[in-house]
């Protein structure tokens, strides 16, 4: 291998280094590229034939210096040695078997089941015989095709009709050739007249009839030719002032400027809207009977999509009778629905509501009220009043049941009457409940112990005559007398009771403390031994064994759990 040194020596004086391009041919070179990049100008073709892209770009197509090339290649972007063959187009896979080649005798090697030769038993997909075909050599299958390997490249493996057998679209053919034919029947029948005459089948006929199929694939409601093109300009006088143009702010209406329409009142909020020139144009999209307008057109392409061929601008009558029938059937469905639905599971009371002005209570009553809320004309509220009974007051009472309280209980505050249901006695009960505490509920006369404030009571719940002095008493005194003493002592036993009993719970609390404190004590001890056998050395601890183990008493149970720690707590350490 020569050096770059060597070579420049031995170079000779007839060798001349190329001439440089002129602007000219740089020109053409640009033009023959662009028309070969358009299809125009043939593509290049390197030295073995093949035509190279235009669209490569000239980093890739461009050979190198020393690579030594006389025309445009692509030899210098392939790998040496490995050119490689690809499948032909034609070549596919074969589907199914070869019927050519059946054979009559079982041949050595073949399948012990069937009989075929491309496969062995254990490959076979036929159903297993009682009798293979290798002992009685009957029914022997044909063989499949021998699959060819195939080599595709990166196109051919993308390749979407590989394997397509053109033969298959003959099917396709035969079928719309057959729905032809029968087109034309029915349309000979059409023109066939009632006496028996045909008239001429013209061929502007055929065109008529595809156009029909046409117009379903327009949009529903619409009736579209598409030999009439129908085009609406724009009539704005153009010496109007344009709508962009009526207010420039911003912050104003909005302009849209694809419908050229102001939606909103391009005026500024401090001005009135009746005295602008100009109002917008929302007003308009939802007044008047735009609604019905609206709700024309969706009948209308519901009605088309249900299959009736009815159009809101060519059949406007039409559609409005349509609507109309079809309203009232729908109100007659709605309604022998709820009857039925009524009739099956009642509820019929629960429709049946009474007028908007009971439901709403509203009055002509004119009411004006004050920063505080205070009525300043009409009519004060109602006091508002509960479902109880209110003002009722029994037994000749003044005052109703729980508005005195003395010592716990409740009372009537009129006469201090501690019982319910009691008859008020007035004045003279308060004195007698102040002058005779220890008699608590009930505080009639006694004999001659009645105070000197006390002159009169009249006794009118028994019915018994009055009292006009201190010695003059009835009969029926005398029993309440007797009545009233032993109610006292049967106090007296009560409250002796109630003091014993003290004594005893004194007592009970005494006991129950220092049998508390003896086991809290207790359980310090167990505690205590607790921690010393826990820090002891295993091997050294005693056996519990011969550990007596009794039921725990009630103090006991109160003192493990008064002294049980409580690892959760987070206030333990503290304790």
């Amino acid at each position: 291998m020569a050096t770059i040194s060597e070579v420049l020596k031995t170079k000779t004086d007839d060798e001349e280094e190329p001439k440089k391009k002129s602007r000219e041919d740089w020109r053409k070179a640009k033009e023959l590229e662009e028309a070969r990049k358009a299809g125009t100008a043939p593509a290049a073709v390197d030295e073995e034939g093949k035509d190279i892209n235009p669209h490569i770009p000239q980093y890739i197509s461009s050979a190198p210096w020393y690579y030594g090339t006389s025309g445009p290649t692509l030899k210098h972007q392939r790998v040496p040695g490995k050119v490689q063959e690809y499948s032909g187009l034609n070549e596919w896979y074969k589907r199914g078997v070869n019927t050519e080649s059946i054979s009559t005798k079982f041949r050595k090697g073949a399948c012990e089941n069937c009989g075929a030769m491309t496969h062995k038993k254990k490959d076979c997909f036929e159903r297993p015989r009682k009798v293979g075909a290798v002992h009685n050599s009957i029914n022997i299958a044909p063989d499949e095709y021998v699959q060819p390997e195939l080599n595709q490249d990166f196109d051919g493996k993308r390749d979407r009709w590989a394997g397509y057998d053109p033969s298959q679209h003959k099917a396709i053919i035969e079928q719309y050739q057959k729905i032809e034919e029968a087109k034309r029947d029915l349309r000979a029948q059409k023109l066939t007249t009632a006496d028996g005459d045909e008239k001429e089948d013209n061929s502007s006929a055929d065109e008529n009839d595809e156009d029909k199929y046409v117009d379903d694939f327009d949009m529903p409601g619409t009736k579209v030719d598409s030999k009439q093109r129908i085009t609406v300009r724009n009539l704005r006088i153009r010496e109007d002032t344009a709508k962009y143009l009526r207010n420039l702010d911003l912050s104003s209406a909005y302009y849209d400027p694809k419908t050229r329409s102001m939606r909103d009142n391009p005026h500024k909020p401090g001005e009135d809207p009746e005295q602008v020139e100009y109002a917008g144009e929302n007003f308009v999209r939802f007044s008047g009977d735009t609604t019905k307008h609206a709700q024309a057109q969706l009948f209308a392409w519901e009605a088309y999509e249900r299959g009736v061929d009815v159009h809101l601008l060519a059949e406007p009558t039409k559609l409005e009778q349509l609507k109309k029938e079809y309203e009232t059937h729908k109100d007659r469905f709605k309604k022998k629905t709820q009857n039925t639905v009524l009739a099956k599971y009642g509820g019929e009371e629960h429709l049946q509501t009474p007028p908007v002005q009971l439901l709403l209570a509203q009055t002509e009553d004119y009411v004006e009220y004050s920063r505080r809320g205070d009525i300043i004309k009409g009519e004060e509220k109602g006091i508002v009043r509960s479902r109880y009974e209110e003002d009722v007051y029994p037994s000749n009472h003044t005052s109703v049941w729980g508005s005195y309280w003395e010592a716990g209980e409740w009372g009537y505050k009129c006469c201090r009457s501690l019982v319910q249901n009691s008859y008020c006695t007035g004045k003279s009960g308060i004195a007698l409940s102040t002058n005779i505490p220890e008699i608590g509920k009930i505080a009639p006369v006694v004999g001659n112990d009645v105070p000197e404030s006390i002159i009169t009571l009249k006794n009118t719940v028994d019915g018994n005559e009055s009292i006009t002095s201190r010695g003059s008493l009835s009969s029926s005194s005398s029993d309440s007398d007797s009545k009233l003493k032993e109610k006292l002592k049967k106090k007296k036993k009560k409250k002796k009771k109630k003091k014993k009993n003290k004594n005893k719970k004194k007592t009970n609390k005494e006991d129950i403390k220092d049998s508390l404190k003896k086991a809290l004590e207790k359980e310090d001890e167990r505690l205590k031994e607790v921690d010393r056998i826990m820090n002891m050395d295993e091997r050294k601890r005693p056996y519990n064994s011969m550990y007596e183990v009794s039921k725990p008493t009630d103090d006991e149970i109160e003192a493990y759990h008064m002294k049980k720690r409580r690892d959760e707590d987070p206030m333990a350490n503290f304790v």
